[in-house]
């Protein structure tokens, strides 16, 4: 199905998701159009930039003053996204420019979190390097370095300071 919504904002969305800078750029010069709009979901044009890994349509979305730490509606922001995803240039853009390292989504969730659940370890080094803070406790009293363990990331695990094992 063809995406056919006409509005500005879901254009917008749609740009965002392409990773159309053109488009964005045409679609931003309407002063009407609140660039931090977020959809059904929570997401705004930057989060959907990000999470399909297009960076100069983040990098746009930025500089014309898109809040980096907007969370959907699972309290998921941009950050935790690319970490999830493991997309290392967005995350070093994300935090050069300002982006909150320890957000919580819903469920007690960092991006330091996500980055170690799911072995992106790249991610881990660059959140740990940030400042993030690998003592917080998801809604289960997890951290980080408890997550590294249960999957067995022996990397995440000593980049969290995990003790050696005998």
């Amino acid at each position: 199905m063809a995406f056919t919504s006409t509005q500005p904002i879901d254009l917008l969305y749609d740009a965002a998701r392409r990773g159309d800078v053109a488009d964005i750029e045409q679609l931003l010069q309407d002063p009407q159009l609140d660039i931090n709009a977020q959809n059904g979901k929570g997401h705004s044009a930057l989060i959907l930039a990000t999470y399909d890994d297009h960076i100069d349509a983040a990098r746009l979305l930025i500089d014309r003053g898109a809040d980096l730490n907007l969370q959907d509606a699972s309290g998921n922001s941009a950050l935790m996204g690319v970490a999830f995803k493991g997309y290392a240039d967005i995350a070093r853009l994300l935090i050069e420019r300002g982006a909150a390292l320890d957000l919580t989504n819903g469920n007690g969730g960092t991006a330091l979190m996500f980055a170690t659940l799911f072995g992106r370890n790249e991610l881990v080094k660059i959140l740990l390097e940030a400042g993030a803070d690998a003592t917080l406790r998801d809604v289960r009293g997890l951290t980080a370095l408890h997550l590294a363990g249960q999957q067995g990331n022996e990397e995440a695990w000593k980049l969290l300071g995990g003790p050696e094992e005998d």
